[in-house]
């Protein structure tokens, strides 16, 4: 099963390192279609290595002491890629290295991820966001006595309950006693399945979750979802039909990750027809940004719920390195008259200022949407 440690947390945790010094941003490769044997894996991290290694010695106006804190994290780095990461279900790797900022992070990722490595003012988590699948699923798969809880992204859905009822068999005798005893089955089974409702709620109403996928024979998984509480209930996007006790974890993931599709392109929808409605309200009551100068000015304000843009958008930009300000153009911040900072992809910064805000980043992929602004656009709070 693919690895995947990136979480919300995680993101705004990195996100918010600024200021400390240098930080060394790595990515490797590891899809095992291409790295599937330990020569090749080693192969591919020395490359990754190599490339850090120039990345480091060919920056330029340091002081001696921010040299030697990048080459102490790039032999840190080294040392963890070379002989002590964890790669188990790893398809691709970030790693995040500055001493001054006392930062050294190791992230698996469930895809292969490419891009040279960085020295930057910040952590770069751009690569990651980008193939970061935000949402959580729950997948629950129950017929009349068993059960099994699922949850995750699509990529990376585990089993995390397990709800095994002893519920009697069927009778086969006739008149009254074949009737009571139905009765007994019958009660045993609902019985069944509001453990599992209450199990799944015990489960899930602390996590976040983008939604439900119910699976099993289709008359118990229509009595069953009657029996959940309306925050998961509200929440329901699809069924599977599916042999509960014998499909493997894979064969699940599979399954489910049709369903998640489904879902997700509709939750595109609904986020792009919101966007257009917004859009088309007067100008000072449309709570929605639209073009590269607009989104960036609301999340130096702060007002971002939703960001979007299109995969692989990226555009030139300045940044204020005094007060945050971000711009497409402009020698000096209009806020306080500081020279600004040039940046070859403002939109790198941009997904940092939207994860440090709690706002949601949807990267939209083979749509033409936001052509029309610019690629990208965003859902304001206020």
């Amino acid at each position: 099963m693919p690895a995947n440690d990136v979480t919300p947390e995680r993101l705004r945790g990195l996100a918010a390192h600024e200021g400390h010094g240098q930080v060394l941003s790595v990515f490797v490769n590891l899809d095992p279609r291409d790295f599937g044997t330990g020569r090749a894996r080693a192969s591919q991290i020395t490359s990754v290595l190599d490339r850090a290694a120039r990345v480091v010695e060919g920056q330029e106006g340091l002081a001696h002491e921010e040299r030697m804190a990048l080459r102490a994290d790039l032999d840190r780095v080294r040392q963890e890629l070379e002989g002590e990461a964890d790669l188990a279900g790893a398809r691709g790797l970030a790693v995040y290295a500055s001493s001054p900022a006392q930062l050294f992070e190791v992230l698996r990722l469930p895809v292969p991820i490419e891009h040279e490595p960085v020295v930057a003012a910040t952590p770069l988590v751009e690569p990651v966001a980008a193939v970061y699948d935000a949402d959580r699923w729950a997948v629950v798969l129950v017929n009349r006595s068993y059960a099994r809880l699922l949850y995750g992204t699509r990529d990376t859905l585990e089993e995390v309950a397990l709800v095994d009822s002893d519920v009697h068999g069927q009778h086969q005798q006739g008149g009254w006693s074949q009737a009571r005893y139905q009765r007994s089955v019958d009660k045993d089974v609902a019985e069944h399945l509001r453990e599992v409702a209450e199990t799944a709620r015990r489960r899930l109403e602390r996590r976040p979750l983008a939604g439900v996928i119910v699976g099993g024979p289709e008359e118990t998984v229509g009595e069953f979802e009657q029996t959940l509480q309306p925050y998961l209930r509200d929440r329901l996007a699809g069924r599977l039909s599916i042999d509960v006790e014998n499909t493997t974890l894979e064969e699940v993931r599979q399954a489910a990750a049709e369903q998640i599709a489904v879902a997700t392109r509709r939750r595109e929808d609904d986020l792009l027809e919101r966007l257009k409605a917004r859009l088309g309200r007067p100008s000072g009551d449309s709570a929605a940004a639209a073009g590269l100068a607009e989104v960036l000015e609301a999340l130096t304000e702060r007002r971002v719920e939703t960001l979007l843009l299109d995969d692989g958008f990226s555009a030139p930009g300045v940044i204020c390195p005094e007060d945050g300000w971000m711009g497409p153009v402009g020698d000096r911040c209009p806020v306080d008259g500081t020279p600004t900072e040039h940046r070859e992809d403002i939109l790198q910064d941009a997904i940092q200022r939207a994860i440090e805000q709690s706002a949601d980043v949807v990267v939209l992929r083979d749509r033409p949407d936001l052509a029309a602004h610019e690629h990208v656009a965003a859902i304001l709070r206020f």
